[in-house]
């Protein structure tokens, strides 16, 4: 008997090791962090990871390798060799192009390589939705038509693309929960809501009303992870935290893989009630700000927690939804 006891002893000890190691491979990298390890990165330079920076710039709305065109005289004519490029380590022009319009887009010193400041920039938890860049250039969107430049100095806020809104006539909106991952209770998250939808109630043109128990809203928000069929798949803990559609899908969207609070007491607690006013304000038209003190603006702080809209969210709205 002895010989198969040693036998047995040294297939558990094998088993053991074997499942120790795997214990000890290095975990995933935790939402942008991926990004670390990049700094100092520029152009002409190929750096492993850079592909992936590549896909971060282009989920955001700063990079696009599929339709870039190139101008000579009157003539229009797509590069197609840059599509080569999209998922490649190189730093090319049209990724320092990308990182320039990031810089500008976030006030940074408009360097085009990833110096230390873009870096904690990209790194910091966001929400999901794309920030409103037309390209990779300098240019921002169209409300520089809308207003007297005067005004555009001040005004950060933005619209998503096709200025997408309620109609004028629809100004009583409901709201529903349905969510496939349980996170909080639900009338913890309908309190959080009731507070998030008074704010903007009481600077639009708005009324916010829960949908009758068992009925479907115009806006519907729920908790979800990972893919959850609506082309916006969550990343898991850190990176994205939530997202919201534009006017008039009314879907709002978070998280369930992070960890969310009604009075967040340190820095990995996400405010519940900071990140529903962000993306009502997405669901109602608004795209992100570039002002940093503005609800709208794309990254979320843990200090101070925005939760309260500020003059360029209060102009943003108003603006969207004048006659």
């Amino acid at each position: 008997m002895a010989p198969n006891l040693s036998l047995l002893l040294g297939a558990f000890l094998l088993l053991l090791v074997t499942v120790q190691s795997k214990n000890h491979t290095k975990p995933p990298e935790k939402g942008f962090n991926f990004l670390q390890h990049l700094e100092g990165c520029h152009k002409g330079q190929t750096v492993k990871g850079l592909h992936e920076l590549k896909r971060y710039l282009e989920k955001f709305g700063y990079l696009n390798y599929g339709t870039t065109s190139t101008h000579h005289h009157s003539k229009t004519t797509t590069t197609m060799s840059n599509l080569n490029h999209a998922n490649d380590d190189e730093f090319d022009n049209l990724l320092e192009a990308a990182v320039r319009a990031y810089q500008s887009n976030y006030h940074l010193k408009v360097t085009g390589s990833l110096d230390s400041e873009t870096i904690q920039e990209m790194m910091l938890p966001r929400c999901g939705v794309p920030d409103n860049i037309v390209n990779a250039t300098n240019s921002f969107p169209s409300r520089k038509m809308k207003h007297p430049k005067v005004f555009d100095m001040v005004a950060q806020y933005t619209f998503f693309p096709g200025r997408p809104r309620w109609p004028l006539s629809k100004t009583r909106l409901t709201y529903s929960f349905q969510s496939s991952a349980q996170v909080v209770g639900l009338q913890t998250l309908r309190s959080v809501c009731s507070r998030a939808f008074q704010k903007w109630q009481n600077v639009s043109p708005f009324t916010f009303v829960e949908a009758p128990q068992g009925a479907t809203g115009d806006i519907v928000i729920g908790f979800h992870r990972g893919n959850h069929n609506d082309g916006a798949p969550f990343d898991g803990s850190g990176g994205t935290l939530a997202h919201a559609f534009a006017p008039t899908k009314g879907w709002f969207h978070y998280d369930a893989d992070e960890n969310w609070s009604t009075n967040p007491t340190s820095m990995n607690q996400i405010d519940l009630e900071s990140v529903a006013v962000h993306e009502i304000g997405h669901v109602l038209g608004l795209g992100h700000s570039r002002d940093r003190n503005a609800i709208m603006f794309a990254s979320y702080s843990h200090n101070p927690i925005r939760r309260d809209l500020n003059t360029d969210d209060i102009q943003g709205i108003r603006a969207l939804y004048s006659s």
